[in-house]
């Protein structure tokens, strides 16, 4: 039994000090094209979000302009 505990440390001090295997970029696994969607999607959405800021300023300021504010 102790020859089996002993492997088991063994095993485990082995599993332990083994490198680490290298992280594939997202793009690279099995979803990398739902991720590359997103991605352009989020400049869409940036694109979208900065001509709405742009049209809610002029709007605010035709308002000023005609309530003589």
């Amino acid at each position: 039994m102790r020859w089996f505990v002993a492997l088991i440390v063994i095993l485990l001090a082995f599993y332990y000090f083994l490198p680490e295997p290298e992280h594939r970029p997202v793009e690279e696994t099995f979803i990398g094209d739902q991720v590359k969607v997103l991605r352009k999607a989020e400049n869409f959405e940036d694109e979208y979000l900065k001509a709405t800021r742009e049209r809610q300023d002029r709007m605010e300021e035709e308002l000023e302009k005609a309530t003589g504010g």
